[in-house]
C-alpha cells in the first residue's frame, strides 16, 4: 500500500518525467494578492503567469500545494469531522501548462498516471469522466483516443442559472482567463450509496471526483464576450487526501495513514479508546491547518487570517475538552505531524518550537474562558424555545467568551438544537466582517497593463542609460504617442530605473528625447517590463523614439543605504529575538526604512539597544557586500533567506554581507557596509497581533536625527538652568519637588473640603424625618467628594448626601447613604437617576455611588429631580 508521502512523490516524479519543473508549495498566505484570505488552490501562485503579467523560466510546472479553506467564500470548517472529505487543510497535486501543451496531452497525462501499472494502476473500468456540454474536443479525446466508453463520459451543461455557469466551466473572476473543465471520478462500488455526476444521487459517496483539468482557452470580457486566448493553458488539481483514500482502499479520508497516525497519537495523549470518535477527526484535521498557518507566519488574533486561525484552534481545543482533556494537549501533536508529512513536513520541523509555543499560549488563554463560557451555554440550552438558541446568547458567547459561532453550533448540534443565525448576524455584523475576506478575484483583468517582452535592467551598475521607447500607455490603454502635459506610462527596452518590489520604492528621474522631456514620478514592474510613470513636460514622445533615461541618483543613494541596512536589521533581529522572526513586509524609501516582522510581544528596550548596537558594529566593519547569481537550490543550500512578497525563478540574486546576512534580493545595495554610515531606530510598535514594526533612519538622515535630539537636550538643559550631563538628575529633583507640592496641595484641599462639609451639614434638610443634603459644587475633585460625603455621614449620623460638582464642562455626581437607610434608598439607583439628566451613567454600592456626565447646564435640573424622587420614596 502506498503511503500519502509516496503518492505525493510519485505524482511529482511522473510529471517531472514529462518535462515539468517541480515547484515548491507557496505559502498559505498569498504573496502580493489581497484578494485571497488563504492559498486555496494550486494555481494561486501562478495567477500572474496565467494573466500574462509574469513569465517563468519554464512552461510546464508541477506542485503539491498546501491549501486552507476555512474562511471567506471557501469555508469548510463547520463540516470538518462530520463528513468523509471536508478539511480545513489539504494538499492539491497539480500540473500546469503555460501556453505549452493543451487538451490532448493533459488528458493523456492524467490517464497514464492514474491507470499505468508503473504509477497508480487504478482499474480503468472504475473511472468516469465529465466534460463541458459543448466541449466536443475533450469528449473525442476521451472516447476515441483514451478509449473511455461513451456511457462513462458525462456532458455537464450550464447548471447554475447563467451562461458558462457550470460545474464544468471554470473562471478566475467575472473577467479574465476561463474555460471548460474535464473531471475524473472514481467509482467506489455499488456497496456505497450514490450516483454518477449529473444524476439525482450525485451527492452520495460512491462516485468521488479525484481530478479536475481546467482548459483555459478564453478571455472573458466585461460584457460577457468570450475571446480566444492566443496561448491556451492548462490548470489541474487532484486532492492528495482523496486519491490516497482510493489507493489505500478506504472510503473516508480520515482512514488514510496520515490521519490515522494523528488520530492514534491524539487518542494516546488524551487516553481515549474509541478511535472512531468524530472529535478525534476534528483535532487531526485542525492540527494540520494550524501548524502550517503558524509556520507561514499567521498568529492568533481577533481579525483577518489570525481570527480564522484562532477559530480553528479553539474548535480543536473544545473537542479535546469533550474527550476529557484537562490540560493543554493540542501543541503536543506537532512533532508527530511533522514526521507524518514526510518531505512536506520539513517546514514544521524547522519551526517546531515556535509553532508549539504559539499553540500552547492560545490553548492556555482559551482554557481560562472555556469553562465559564460552556457553563453559560449549558444553562442557556436548558431554556431554549422551539429547539433554537437565541442569536443574542450566541453573540454574548462570542463577544464575552471568545466562542465563534461554529463552536457554539458544534455544542448545539450534539443536542439537536439550531441557532438563530439571523439574530446573531444582527448582533455582530461588524466583528464578523473583520473575519471575512473576499475570495473572488475582483479585478477586471483586461484593464491591467500587459506588455510582452523584457526590460533589461542596468541599474545595478548605472544611474543613466540610452534606451528606446517600446511602449506607451495612457489611461491604461496602449498608444503610439503622447503630447506635452499628458500623464502616461513609458516602457523602455532597457533602464537604470528600479521598479518597485521587495519593499524598495520605485526610482524617479527624467527621460529625455531630442525634443521631449518626461518627468518620471514612479517606476513599477508589469510582468518583466518596467513602467516609468509620470508626465510629459514638453514636446511629443512616440513609440520607437531614442531616449536618454537618468534616475535621481541622490535619492537612489539614500534608498540604497536603507535597503542594505534592512538586511542587517533582519539578521540582527533574528540573532537577538530568535529564529521565529520572519519578515512580514517592508518599505525602503529615501527617508526611512520600515520593517514588519513576526514577534508575539513588544521588544524590550535593552533588546532594541542591542539590535542597534549589532547593526552599527556591522556597519563599522565595512564588510564588502557581495552579490551572486546562482541556482535557487544552491542559494537555499547557502542559507539565503527569501524576502516577503518576492517571487523567484530558477536563477536568483543572492546578496551577502559576510555570513551575518545572506538573502535573496533583487534590490540595490551598497558596495561596503560602511557606506551606510549610521543606523538609528525611531520607533517600535505593534501593527497586528503577533506582528511588530520598527522604523529607522540611516546615513545623513540618522545624523540629522541625532542633531535634532541633541538640540532638544540642550534647550531642555537651558530651560532648567543646568547642563545636558546633569539633565536627568535635575528632572528627578523637579519631579520629587512636584510630588511634595502635590501632596501638600491635596492635604490642603482635603482640609478645605472638611471645613466645607461642616458648613454643608448646617444646610441639611429634613424629608420625613431624614437628614438630606443636596448641593451643587464647583471644581471639587472626585476623591475629595468622597471625603466630604464620609465626613458628613460621621457628623450627621443618619443622612442622605447628594453632591454635583462641575469643572471643565464635566459633571461629577456622588450619592452617600448611611447604613441605616439603605433598606429604603439605594445610592446606585439614585445616582443613575441624576446621571440621566446630565447625559451620563454610573454605579456603586448601596451606601456610596458615583456617576459622570457631560451636561453641566442640567445640574440644577438633576438635583431637583433627585429631591423630588427622595420625597416620593422616603
Amino acid at each position: 500500500m502506498k503511503t500519502v508521502s509516496e503518492i505525493r512523490q510519485s505524482f511529482l516524479e511522473f510529471f517531472q518525467s514529462k518535462g515539468h519543473t517541480i515547484v515548491e508549495s507557496s505559502s498559505l498566505v498569498p504573496e502580493n494578492d489581497p484578494t485571497l484570505l488563504f492559498t486555496n488552490a494550486g494555481m494561486n501562485q501562478f495567477k500572474d503567469v496565467f494573466l500574462g503579467q509574469d513569465k517563468r523560466a519554464y512552461t510546464r510546472a508541477t506542485t503539491s500545494q498546501r491549501c486552507v479553506r476555512a474562511g471567506g467564500k471557501h469555508n469548510d470548517l463547520e463540516n470538518v469531522g462530520y463528513t468523509a472529505r471536508h478539511h480545513t487543510f489539504f494538499e492539491m497535486l497539480g500540473n500546469f501548462s503555460f501556453g505549452d501543451y493543451f487538451k490532448q496531452d493533459a488528458i493523456h497525462f492524467a490517464w497514464e498516471f492514474l491507470t499505468s501499472p508503473q504509477w497508480l494502476s487504478l482499474p480503468k473500468e472504475r473511472l468516469w469522466v465529465t466534460v463541458y456540454e459543448t466541449d466536443d474536443e475533450a469528449y473525442d479525446i476521451w472516447h476515441n483516443e483514451v478509449g473511455v466508453p461513451a456511457e462513462r463520459i458525462i456532458r455537464i451543461g450550464d447548471n447554475k442559472n447563467a451562461p458558462y455557469a457550470s460545474d464544468n466551466f471554470w473562471q478566475m473572476g467575472d473577467t479574465g482567463p476561463c474555460g471548460p473543465c474535464t473531471e475524473i471520478f472514481y467509482d467506489h462500488g455499488d456497496h456505497i450509496w450514490g450516483g454518477p455526476p449529473g444524476s439525482a444521487e450525485e451527492d452520495g459517496d460512491r462516485y468521488i471526483e479525484i481530478w479536475n483539468v481546467v482548459f483555459m482557452q478564453f478571455n472573458r470580457q466585461a460584457d460577457g464576450t468570450m475571446e480566444k486566448l492566443p496561448k491556451p493553458s492548462v490548470d489541474t488539481g487532484m486532492g492528495l487526501e482523496r486519491i490516497s483514500a482510493v489507493l489505500q482502499h478506504v472510503n473516508s479520508n480520515y482512514e488514510i495513514d496520515i490521519f490515522q497516525t494523528l488520530i492514534k497519537e491524539t487518542a494516546t495523549i488524551l487516553g481515549v479508546s474509541d478511535l472512531d470518535n468524530k472529535s478525534l477527526r476534528v483535532i487531526a484535521d485542525h492540527i494540520r491547518s494550524c501548524a502550517y498557518l503558524i509556520a507561514d507566519g499567521v498568529v492568533p488574533s481577533n481579525e483577518g487570517r489570525g481570527y480564522v486561525l484562532r477559530r480553528i484552534i479553539r474548535r480543536a481545543v473544545r473537542h479535546g475538552n469533550i474527550l476529557g482533556a484537562k490540560a493543554a494537549f493540542f501543541y503536543q501533536l506537532v512533532p508527530t505531524l511533522a514526521k507524518a508529512m514526510g518531505h512536506a513536513g520539513e517546514i514544521l520541523t524547522a519551526k517546531q518550537a515556535f509553532i508549539q509555543k504559539t499553540l500552547k499560549a492560545e490553548e492556555d488563554q482559551f482554557a481560562r474562558t472555556l469553562e465559564r463560557g460552556l457553563a453559560l451555554l449549558e444553562d442557556a440550552l436548558t431554556k431554549v424555545d422551539n429547539k433554537q438558541l437565541s442569536g443574542e446568547v450566541a453573540f454574548k458567547l462570542y463577544d464575552t467568551y471568545g466562542f465563534p459561532l461554529d463552536l457554539t453550533a458544534d455544542v448545539c448540534r450534539e443536542r439537536d438544537i439550531t441557532i438563530d443565525e439571523a439574530g446573531f448576524e444582527r448582533e455582530m455584523t461588524a466583528q464578523r466582517e473583520r473575519a471575512k475576506a473576499s475570495s473572488n478575484f475582483g479585478t477586471d483583468y483586461n484593464n491591467v497593463i500587459k506588455v510582452d517582452g523584457v526590460t533589461e535592467f542596468k541599474g545595478y551598475e548605472h544611474t543613466e542609460t540610452d534606451a528606446t521607447v517600446v511602449g506607451l500607455f495612457s489611461n491604461g490603454k496602449a498608444v503610439e504617442r503622447i503630447q506635452s502635459g499628458e500623464s502616461a506610462v513609458v516602457i523602455l527596452d532597457k533602464t537604470a530605473f528600479y521598479g518597485e518590489s521587495g519593499g524598495q520604492v520605485g526610482d524617479t528621474g527624467v527621460i529625455c528625447a531630442e525634443l521631449a522631456q518626461f518627468a518620471v514620478q514612479d517606476t513599477q514592474k508589469y510582468g518583466q517590463v518596467f513602467g516609468h510613470i509620470g508626465q510629459l513636460t514638453s514636446g511629443t514622445l512616440s513609440v520607437g523614439d531614442k531616449v536618454f533615461a537618468q534616475i535621481d541618483a541622490e535619492r537612489r543613494h539614500a534608498i540604497t543605504l536603507n535597503h542594505s541596512a534592512t538586511h542587517l536589521l533582519h539578521a540582527a533581529l533574528r540573532e537577538v529575538l530568535g529564529d521565529h522572526v520572519a519578515q512580514k513586509g517592508s518599505l525602503v524609501s529615501e527617508n526611512v526604512l520600515r520593517f514588519d516582522f513576526s514577534q508575539p510581544e513588544a521588544i524590550a528596550k535593552s533588546d532594541l539597544e542591542e539590535i542597534e548596537r549589532i547593526i552599527n558594529c556591522k556597519i563599522r566593519e565595512n564588510a564588502q557586500v557581495a552579490t551572486e547569481i546562482m541556482d535557487l537550490d544552491a542559494a537555499k543550500a547557502k542559507g539565503a533567506m527569501a524576502l516577503f512578497g518576492e517571487k523567484y525563478g530558477d536563477r536568483v540574486r543572492v546578496v551577502g554581507m559576510t555570513k551575518f546576512s545572506i538573502e535573496l534580493c533583487g534590490g540595490t545595495h551598497v558596495k561596503q557596509t560602511g557606506e551606510i554610515g549610521l543606523f538609528k531606530f525611531i520607533s517600535e510598535g505593534a501593527v497586528a497581533a503577533g506582528v511588530r514594526r520598527v522604523e529607522a533612519v540611516t546615513g545623513e538622515n540618522a545624523i540629522a536625527l541625532l542633531h535634532q535630539q541633541q538640540q532638544v537636550l540642550q534647550q531642555s538643559a537651558e530651560l532648567l538652568k543646568t547642563d545636558s550631563a546633569s539633565l536627568v538628575e535635575k528632572i528627578q529633583q523637579l519631579q520629587d519637588k512636584s510630588k511634595k507640592v502635590e501632596k501638600e496641595l491635596q492635604q490642603l484641599k482635603e482640609k478645605l473640603a472638611a471645613q466645607a462639609g461642616g458648613e454643608l451639614a448646617k444646610n441639611a434638610k429634613q424629608i420625613n424625618g431624614v437628614n438630606v443634603v443636596v448641593e451643587a459644587l464647583e471644581n471639587v475633585e472626585a476623591k475629595n467628594l468622597k471625603a466630604m460625603v464620609d465626613d458628613l455621614k460621621n457628623q450627621l449620623g443618619s443622612a442622605i448626601i447628594v453632591f454635583a460638582s462641575t469643572a471643565d464642562n464635566k459633571v461629577n455626581l456622588i450619592v452617600g447613604v448611611t447604613s441605616d437607610l439603605t433598606n429604603k434608598i439605594k445610592a446606585g439607583e439614585l445616582v443613575n437617576l441624576l446621571a440621566q439628566e446630565v447625559g451620563g451613567k454610573g454605579g456603586g454600592r448601596p451606601d456610596m455611588a458615583m456617576a459622570g456626565g457631560s451636561q453641566p447646564e442640567n445640574v440644577e435640573k438633576a438635583l431637583s429631580a433627585g429631591l423630588a424622587w427622595l420625597k416620593a420614596n422616603l
